[in-house]
C-alpha cells in the first residue's frame, strides 16, 4: 500500500499542520480502523464455535465475589466478567464480546504508535497487518481473560510517553513532517498522567505489568530519556499508578501476599513449561507468525541503530530488557506478547523509510506484507476456532505440527487452549445425576466438592440448570470462599483419586465416568461420593487447600 514520504512545507495551520496533510493524517488512521474491523468481525464470527473456556468459568464465578485481589489474577477481569454479564448476558458470544473489542483496539493503537513514530499509510498498513496476523493475539482475543487487555495498557502507556518526547519541529535532527519524523509541536509532558493511569490499571488487569514498567524504566534510564526523571508530570504520573493499584497491594498485604505464595508453588512443582533463552527465542519468532519477524526485528534495528529511530531508543533498550528478564525468569513464552505491537510500528516506519529511499526495494511494499498475511491465514486455524474440531489434529499433521502446551502435565487430543474448552457441560449432567439421585434430605446436606477452579466453576455457571447448589472448592481462589455451610457429612467429589478420597472418607461410592473425546486429559475420572467425612469439613478446609 503506497504512502507518501515526502516532508511538507508551506506555513502551518493552528495544530501545526496544513490542511491537506490533517486530512491524508485521518486517511493514515482509517486504514487502521479498517483493519482493526476485520479483527472484531473475525473473532465475532468464530467465538461461539466451541465452548466456555476453562479460565472463563472461574472469571465469571469471580465476578459474583467481586473483590480488590485473588489468589492468582488481579482484580480488573473479574469487574470486566460481572458487568459484561450483566449488561450483555452470558452466551458465548456476549462474554467473548469485549476480547475481541480488545484487540481491535490494540490494532488502532499500533496505528497510533506507527504514527508517532512518523509513520505513514504504508507504515501503519504494515503495523497493523502484523498485529492482525499474529497468532498469539488472534488467539488470546478469542476468549476472556487478562490477556487481550493487557496489550492496552502496555501500548497506551508507549503511545503516550512517545508524545511525552515529541521533539519540537526543528529539533532533535529531525523536521516534523519529514520521513521518520515525529508528530509536528513540541512534547506532550502532561500526557504522562495518562501512562500513569493506564500503568496502574494495567497492575489492576495483571501482575505481570510491573516487569512491563520495570523494563520501560530501565529503557529511560539507560538512554537520554532519562531527562524525564527531572519532570513533575513523570512523578505524578508515578504517584496516579501507584494510587490505582494500592487497593490490590492492600488486599495482598491483608491476605499475607497469596499471589506470592501461589507462584513460589508454581515454581517448585514446575507446572509450566520451562524453555531455555534460545528456545524462548525461537517461540517469539514462531507465535507471531514468521514473516513479521522481519518487520519487528527491523523495527528493533530501527530504533536501537537508525539515525532516524534513535529518537525513541528507550524502547528497544526496554524490549531488550524485557526479553532477558523474562527468559531468565523462564517466564511463558506469550507473557512478551503485549510489547511486539510497538517494534511492529517501529518496523512498518523502517521499512516505509527503506522503500521510498531505494526503488529496487518497492515490491516489499507488496511481498512482505502478503507473506504476512499469508501465513496469518495459514495459522488461523490453529487458534481460532475455524474448523470442526476433528479436523484440528489432521491440520496439524499436515503443517508438520505437534500439539502445544504450556503446562507440563496438560495434555489431550486437541491443544490446550482448545481442549479447555470441552466437556463443562457434561460434567455438571454428571454431577446432576448423582446429586437427584440422593434421598432428599441427604440432599439438602450434601456439598458438590471440585478438584479444581475449572470445574467449580463449571458447576457454578452450568449447574442452575440442573437444579444444582453452587460448588465448593480449595483450589486457588475457591478456597477464600470457603465450605460454607457444609459439614462434610456427604461430598460429591470431581477429579478425586478413589484412594485419596478414602483417607478421607468413610465410605465412598463410585458414580458416572467422565470421557470427553475432545478434553484434557485430567478430565477424564470417575465422580465419587463421599459419606462421613473423617474431620468436620470446616477443620479439614486448610488441610485440602491448594494453591498451585
Amino acid at each position: 500500500m503506497p504512502g507518501s514520504t515526502e516532508a511538507r512545507g508551506g506555513p502551518p495551520s493552528r495544530s501545526g499542520m496544513r490542511p491537506a496533510i490533517r486530512e491524508e493524517r485521518r486517511g493514515e488512521l482509517a486504514i487502521a480502523w479498517l483493519i482493526a474491523g476485520i479483527a472484531v468481525g473475525l473473532q465475532m464470527a468464530t467465538n461461539g464455535r466451541y465452548g466456555y473456556f476453562r479460565d472463563e468459568l472461574y472469571f465469571l464465578a469471580a465476578g459474583d465475589h467481586l473483590a480488590w485481589g485473588y489468589v492468582d489474577f488481579a482484580p480488573l477481569v473479574a469487574l470486566l466478567a460481572r458487568a459484561s454479564r450483566a449488561l450483555l448476558g452470558d452466551s458465548l458470544h456476549a462474554i467473548r464480546l469485549l476480547p475481541a473489542l480488545a484487540q481491535g483496539a490494540e490494532i488502532v493503537l499500533t496505528g497510533l504508535i506507527a504514527r508517532e513514530l512518523g509513520g505513514r499509510r504504508f507504515a501503519v498498513f504494515l503495523s497493523c497487518a502484523c498485529v492482525l496476523a499474529a497468532p498469539v493475539i488472534l488467539g488470546n482475543a478469542t476468549r476472556l481473560s487478562m490477556n487481550p487487555f493487557e496489550p492496552l495498557f502496555w501500548m497506551g502507556c508507549v503511545y503516550f510517553l512517545l508524545r511525552a518526547l515529541r521533539a519540537p519541529a526543528g529539533q532533535g535532527g529531525i523536521e516534523a513532517g519529514a520521513p521518520g519524523g515525529g508528530a509536528p509541536g513540541g512534547g506532550e509532558p502532561r500526557a504522562l498522567l495518562a501512562c500513569g493511569l493506564l500503568a496502574g490499571l494495567g497492575l489492576e488487569n495483571k501482575h505481570s505489568t510491573a516487569f512491563f514498567l520495570l523494563s520501560l524504566a530501565a529503557g529511560l534510564l539507560l538512554t537520554p530519556d532519562r531527562h524525564l526523571l527531572r519532570s513533575k508530570w513523570l512523578w505524578a504520573a508515578l504517584g496516579i499508578a501507584a494510587a490505582v493499584f494500592l487497593p490490590n497491594v492492600i488486599w495482598q498485604v491483608q491476605h499475607h501476599f497469596p499471589t506470592l505464595e501461589d507462584l513460589r508453588n508454581v515454581k517448585a512443582t514446575h507446572k509450566n513449561i520451562e524453555l531455555a533463552p534460545p528456545a524462548f527465542l525461537v517461540q517469539q519468532v514462531m507465535m507471531l507468525n514468521p514473516a513479521s519477524a522481519l518487520v519487528w526485528v527491523a523495527g528493533l534495528g530501527f530504533l536501537l541503530f537508525d539515525r532516524a529511530g534513535k529518537r525513541w531508543r528507550s524502547l528497544g533498550v526496554t524490549y531488550l530488557v524485557f526479553l532477558a528478564l523474562l527468559a531468565v525468569l523462564h517466564a511463558k513464552d506469550y507473557y512478551l506478547a503485549p510489547i511486539y505491537p510497538m517494534l511492529f510500528a517501529a518496523g512498518g516506519v523502517a521499512w516505509e523509510r527503506w522503500t521510498a529511499a531505494r526503488a529496487g526495494l518497492r515490491r516489499v511494499r507488496v511481498a512482505l506484507p502478503a507473506a504476512v498475511l499469508a501465513l496469518g491465514l495459514v495459522a488461523l486455524p490453529l487458534v481460532v476456532p475455524l474448523l470442526p474440531v476433528e479436523r484440528i489434529g489432521p491440520y496439524m499433521t499436515a503443517l508438520g505440527m505437534k500439539m502445544t502446551r504450556t503446562e507440563v502435565h496438560h495434555s489431550g487430543p486437541l491443544p490446550q487452549h482448545f481442549g479447555d474448552e470441552f466437556g463443562w457441560p457434561e460434567l455438571a449432567a454428571a454431577v446432576a445425576s448423582v446429586y437427584h439421585a440422593l434421598p432428599p434430605a441427604e440432599r439438602a446436606r450434601t456439598a458438590l466438592l471440585a478438584g479444581n477452579y475449572g470445574e467449580a466453576g463449571a458447576i457454578d455457571f452450568f449447574g442452575a440448570r440442573h437444579g444444582l447448589p453452587k460448588a465448593i472448592s480449595a483450589h486457588q481462589n475457591y478456597y477464600y470462599w470457603g465450605p460454607r455451610e457444609y459439614t462434610g457429612e456427604s461430598l460429591i467429589l470431581t477429579q478425586w483419586e478413589p484412594e485419596s478420597a478414602r483417607r478421607w472418607c468413610r465410605e465412598v461410592r463410585e458414580g458416572p465416568t467422565l470421557a470427553p473425546p475432545w478434553g484434557m486429559a485430567e478430565e477424564h475420572y470417575t465422580i465419587l461420593l463421599c459419606r462421613g467425612l473423617k474431620m468436620p469439613l470446616a477443620q479439614a478446609w486448610p488441610r485440602l487447600k491448594v494453591w498451585n
